[in-house]
């Protein structure tokens, strides 16, 4: 009896050895880490801020266009012929009216001559009949008939003479050449283009703009235009607008017409352009690195002084030397861009900090600290080689 009783005593021991660590190591210690865990807060994230300003932006219809020539041709000759001469090289400038070449006209000449011999002779008939007949020597029939040949003549010479014109190759304004394509001695037939011939100065631009900003363009009205590789900003006006809307891109066509004294933009250039169309308005504007873009929306952080139970990220703004701040995420409706800044419609007001840099490790109400040695350094220029 007594070896039972000492048995289940054992046994009871043990199983309650047992079942209290197990109870430890398997409940009270996942719930201390756990406890242990939420109590500690994580270290706030530096981020780099710049604060939300008010600009004068004047509003502006964007778009995207070609530039094409003021007035541009291929000269090419209306007859053939061997070219005799060439008076102009690729790429030169040339003034209304510059002879740029001329074709074999040998044998136009020599019939010029012989019209010119066989109207004399047909002129001369006609005053004899028209003396003859004034006498009543002969009939009114026979003068018609030396009248008739005499003008016959003279328009074989009229001919003759434009032919001679034509191949004579002659600017008919002034502008800029292009690729020269033909050379001395060469045989050319009409219509082959020799040449193109382009005005540059001005020049036009034409951008296809939707049909709702209709009523938000006209003549006469401003145009800012950027190409890509240079820094001027070029100005110009509304020259035309397109009488019909595109039935596919449902956009109607428009054209600017631009100073080009320098002559640096040329036809079927890339064009940024932007029409001003409004007065100037006061608008809130952020960089553009600090909206965040998705399918739900764009959004932006700010940063706001924590609230004063946030004791955890407090004491370690504290120890960072800086003011305890956390982040609101705002979801925003932002307008128009010029450079690197954004236009802010709602979301935002004027003189707000919002993270600039640093966003994708940030989470709402998350703590964080400003660095001020945070922004993108620009990269040394590469060697020339």
């Amino acid at each position: 009896m007594k070896r039972a009783f000492a048995f289940f005593f054992v046994f009871a021991l043990l199983a309650g050895l047992i079942g209290g660590v197990s109870w430890f190591q398997f409940v009270f210690k996942p719930q201390m880490i756990k406890g242990f865990i939420a109590k500690m807060a994580p270290p706030p994230q530096a981020v780099s801020v710049v604060e939300a300003k008010t600009e004068t932006w004047v509003p502006q219809l964007p778009a995207i266009g070609t530039f094409k020539p003021y007035k541009g041709i291929d000269v090419a000759p209306q007859v053939g012929g061997i070219v005799t001469t060439l008076n102009f090289d690729s790429g030169q400038e040339v003034a209304q009216g510059a002879v740029l070449l001329t074709i074999d006209d040998s044998t136009e000449q020599a019939d010029l001559k012989s019209g010119l011999a066989t109207m004399k002779n047909a002129d001369l008939a006609l005053r004899r009949q028209q003396q003859l007949i004034s006498g009543g020597n002969t009939s009114r029939a026979t003068v018609d008939q030396a009248q008739a040949t005499r003008d016959t003549a003279a328009a074989s010479v009229e001919r003759s003479k434009a032919i001679i014109a034509q191949k004579t190759l002659q600017a008919p304004f002034p502008g800029r050449l292009g690729i020269r394509k033909v050379d001395i001695g060469q045989y050319v037939s009409p219509g082959l283009a020799l040449v193109t011939l382009t005005q540059l100065d001005p020049i036009y631009v034409d951008f296809p703009l939707p049909e709702q900003s209709l009523g938000a363009i006209q003549t006469g009205q401003a145009v800012e235009i950027r190409v890509d590789g240079q820094d001027t900003l070029f100005k110009g006006k509304v020259a035309s607008v397109d009488a019909r809307v595109s039935q596919d891109t449902r956009s109607v066509l428009v054209r600017a017409e631009v100073e080009n004294g320098k002559k640096t933009l040329l036809p079927g250039m890339f064009a940024n352009v932007a029409v001003l169309s409004g007065a100037p308005i006061e608008t809130v504007t952020v960089p553009k690195t600090a909206v965040s873009y998705s399918l739900y929306g764009d959004s932006a952080f700010v940063v706001v002084p924590a609230p004063p139970k946030a004791e955890a990220g407090a004491a370690q703004a504290a120890e960072a030397g800086q003011p305890d701040l956390i982040v609101e995420r705002r979801f925003l409706r932002t307008g128009q861009t010029r450079g690197d800044r954004i236009a802010v419609l709602d979301g935002i007001k004027a003189g707000e900090r919002v993270v600039s840099e640093g966003q994708i490790k940030l989470q709402p109400n998350a703590h964080v600290v400003i660095d001020d040695r945070g922004g993108l350094q620009s990269r040394d220029p590469l060697p020339k080689q």
